[in-house]
């Protein structure tokens, strides 16, 4: 496949591509991020009424400190006073940048009892390593967890907080409807995510996972409703001229318009396996079954290829139809194509007896 027309890195077998803005009814603005952004993770925030002070009662984290894990895993965040005030509330919130002025608070204590509040609150408490530790600390952490997290002190009328972000560890995938190129509107790249093992990927996740090596020529939505694709070998099919980065469309009709999917996801809790073929789909279905699993879905396969270091030179058949193989160590006798990545043939015809079945359990 002449790499000018379409998709190289991560899946490099699906087919071509013409340009990316054919076929569109509109002009879009094409913006080039390539610059390195900081993976901005402690930000002091001193709430009094929006001026910045000295912090009095907390200290302050390291600058550009970040939490990292991955999901199934506990975390702490951490947040210690310098001084005990006599009366106090300490107050932990996640921040959310899709829902400005929402507060979703997670856990308020006065010190001696604790109040647990939202979807994180019964898998938070305080650590309380010490008598001045009011870090926070999270179980069974999930893909949604990522994101700023705000470790507030509250005296009297007097408040102060800090903020501290957790990353969780994990890998970007591009995600394309089996009915072709560009048919997902923003909920149905939600839900396609979902249904993959994996939630719409941030900017941020986004920006990492190109300096890591994403190159791809088709847009997809992100999770705050913008669409982009990561560019690292400039083509005339993919941007023409322009020099590497993020390119972008910004925020795009959330209803209206179709994009592909940018999906996220970390490591799970089973495990890959490959069962040779040949097979067709429903063959796959039930050769999975015999062995108390299921078909895996896209991000578990990814996940075991990240994580797990999967390298299989053979095409299996996935839960969603797809047909694909993860390889960690490029071949010349293995699709001949040079980078590692986990490679798609797209989704075949399900009575197609020539392909293996990627299990999970």
């Amino acid at each position: 496949m002449n790499k000018d027309d379409g998709k190289r890195t991560q899946e490099g077998v699906l087919n071509s591509q013409g340009e990316l803005c054919s076929n569109m009814n509109c002009i879009t603005l094409i913006v080039v991020t390539a610059s390195f952004l900081s993976w901005t993770a402690a930000i002091f925030h001193h709430s009094n009424k929006g001026k910045e002070k000295d912090l009095q009662y907390l200290v302050e984290p390291p600058v550009y400190a970040e939490v990292t894990a991955r999901r199934g895993e506990n975390v702490t965040l951490p947040c210690v006073l310098r001084i005990k005030p006599s009366h106090y509330r300490v107050k932990w919130t996640k921040v959310d940048p899709l829902h400005r002025g929402v507060e979703n608070v997670v856990l308020i204590t006065n010190g001696r009892a604790e109040k647990h509040y939202g979807p994180l609150g019964p898998r938070a408490r305080l650590r309380r390593a010490h008598a001045l530790d009011i870090s926070l600390h999270l179980s069974g952490l999930q893909l949604e967890d990522n994101g700023q997290y705000r470790c507030e002190v509250i005296n009297g009328i007097e408040d102060e907080s800090v903020d501290i972000a957790l990353r969780i560890d994990g890998v970007v995938f591009p995600y394309q409807s089996s009915s072709g190129r560009y048919k997902l509107t923003y909920i149905k790249a939600k839900e396609a995510c979902t249904e993959q093992d994996g939630t719409l990927a941030t900017y941020k996740q986004l920006y990492r996972a190109w300096t890591e090596g994403l190159d791809w020529c088709n847009a997809g939505w992100l999770n705050d409703g913008t669409v982009h694709y990561p560019i690292l070998d400039p083509r005339p099919a993919c941007g023409g001229d322009l020099p590497p980065g993020i390119r972008s469309y910004g925020p795009r009709d959330r209803m209206q318009e179709h994009y592909d999917a940018f999906c996220f996801t970390s490591t799970t809790e089973g495990v890959v396996f490959y069962v040779p073929g040949p097979l067709d789909f429903s063959e796959a279905v039930h050769a999975c079954r015999e062995k108390e699993a299921n078909l895996a879905r896209v991000g578990q396969l990814y996940s075991s290829w990240m994580f797990l270091g999967l390298d299989r030179c053979d095409g299996g058949w996935l839960q969603d139809g797809s047909v694909r193989f993860p390889i960690k160590t490029p071949r010349e006798h293995c699709g001949g194509i040079p980078e590692p990545g986990v490679h798609s043939f797209g989704f075949p015809s399900k009575s197609l007896r020539l392909y293996g079945a990627y299990c999970y359990r």
